[in-house]
């Protein structure tokens, strides 16, 4: 390759690299609003079954919603 080439193509390289981690901070964001959202909507399932007393002894609700979601379920996408 010639000179001109390799800076080229280092450019180009350079510029995917930065797209990539702006797209990376994007998805880190979205990631903690669904967890955040997640939380909410387990927190309110959970009050809404205790009014109607639908709660199961032992912590799990009759809708088998987690207690508490962590980074490697969301990560997973497991629930």
């Amino acid at each position: 390759m010639q000179k001109e080439q390799v800076l080229s193509r280092l450019a180009q390289l350079k510029k995917e690299f930065e797209a990539g981690q702006g797209r990376l901070r994007e998805l880190e964001t979205e990631q903690s609003y669904i967890r955040e959202t997640m939380l909410r909507i387990s927190g309110a399932i959970q009050v809404l079954e205790e009014l109607l007393g639908e709660a199961k002894p032992g912590g799990e609700t009759s809708a088998e919603v987690p207690q508490k979601v962590d980074d490697a379920q969301v990560s997973s996408g497991q629930s």
